[in-house]
């Protein structure tokens, strides 16, 4: 299933991402890819704050991975952020082991997800920010009827 959000502004695409958090469940990868500038540190901050997340979120663009601590009744008790904006290739996503972030009670997001896809397979629900000038646009895919309500 595709679906599309329309963002006229940072407050927007934070608040679509706490939206979208509503729909992931423990063991979820999220991959988002756009542009530089296009949001997804945003985006993650909304998902973030949806999760339950207390402390600041930030780009982990030179520390690759950060884990936040959640506090939530649906079981997810930690966040994963990746950018893996400076990894070359996908032999450093294997290296580096992203794909064993997928744990039983903790959520991945990885920001420049285009690149680490193939350490995750085919299960994982995919964001593509695009830039409309006057704002942005959120283009989400999963196998999961829950998008269509996200949709605004």
């Amino acid at each position: 299933m595709r679906a599309v959000r329309h963002c006229a502004d940072a407050a927007a695409t934070e608040s679509a991402g706490e939206d979208f958090a509503g729909l992931l469940r423990p063991g979820d990868v999220v991959l988002l890819s756009g542009p530089l500038g296009a949001g997804k540190t945003t985006f993650v901050k909304g998902v973030a704050r949806g999760l339950g997340v207390r402390e600041r979120v930030t780009s982990p663009t030179f520390t690759i991975v950060r884990p936040h601590a959640c506090h939530n009744s649906r079981g997810i008790d930690v966040l994963h952020h990746a950018d893996v904006y400076r990894v070359a290739s996908l032999d450093e996503v294997y290296d580096l082991g992203l794909g064993e972030l997928v744990e039983e009670s903790a959520v991945a997001i990885v920001e420049w997800g285009e690149l680490a896809a193939p350490a995750f397979g085919e299960d994982v629900l995919c964001v593509t920010f695009v830039d409309e000038g006057e704002g942005r646009r959120l283009e989400a895919e999963a196998d999961r009827g829950e998008l269509a309500g996200w949709a605004a």
